[in-house]
């Protein structure tokens, strides 16, 4: 590389926004400050690049180590290089989305015990460092994009699920309110569900059917 000058390094951070669904609520893990400056206030998961590792090694890495989950879908997607997004230090993030279904979420989660994290919906995001707050509405506007993949949603539901739980979601996610029977409708015509035969029970309120995805079907965009 011509004219390189090593004074004119910058550090390069990875920072993921996790998502995962429960009970009809989207919601992102959010990790808590513990050191000055912004101590107390919420942070994105996240890891400064070394020189032997690349983004994907570095992020993989932290979400196991940090994160707690061994097995996570990963896509990597905007970059913040705002010059005093940091103060005092020249720091370039690049940022990946990472989902994650509930249930998994309960069995393999395994955060250590000095690091102090919560789950957030969406809606409830707490005050946060330095430019965490817009990064966490680009990452909730690229999920806004990519939910509409049928691949994508299956992700979040892999297993048993409502259609009006579906809905809930997307409502969230889009900012957008849906016809309950077209909705309804269209997940049922594409053919990329099936009923399973049984019912949510033990809920207030009356029973409804359980769906799941197909195994095999192609992924398409569904509005």
């Amino acid at each position: 590389m011509d004219n390189y000058n090593s004074e004119e390094n910058s550090i390069i951070e990875s920072l993921i926004s996790i998502f995962t669904v429960n009970k009809g609520e989207v919601k992102i893990l959010l990790f808590r400050k513990k050191t000055e400056p912004y101590k107390g206030y919420w942070m994105l998961p996240g890891n400064v690049l070394k020189s032997n590792e690349s983004l994907e090694e570095n992020i993989n890495e932290y979400v196991l180590l940090k994160c707690g989950f061994s097995e996570l879908y990963i896509e990597q997607c905007l970059v913040f290089s705002e010059i005093n997004r940091i103060p005092d230090k020249r720091v370039v993030a690049t940022t990946c989305i990472g989902l994650i279904d509930s249930k998994s979420v309960e069995l393999k989660q395994e955060i250590s015990s000095t690091i102090e994290s919560e789950w957030f919906n969406i809606s409830a995001i707490p005050k946060t460092i330095y430019d965490h707050a817009e990064i966490i509405g680009k990452s909730i506007d690229y999920l806004k994009e990519r939910i509409i993949n049928s691949n994508i949603l299956k992700i979040l539901f892999p297993s048993d699920f409502t259609l009006p739980e579906l809905q809930k979601v997307y409502e969230q996610i889009l900012d957008t309110e849906l016809d309950r029977r077209n909705f309804r409708k269209k997940f049922i015509n594409l053919g990329l569900i099936e009923d399973t035969g049984y019912k949510n029970e033990g809920y207030t309120g009356r029973p409804a059917k359980l769906y799941r995805f197909k195994e095999n079907f192609e992924g398409k965009n569904l509005f």
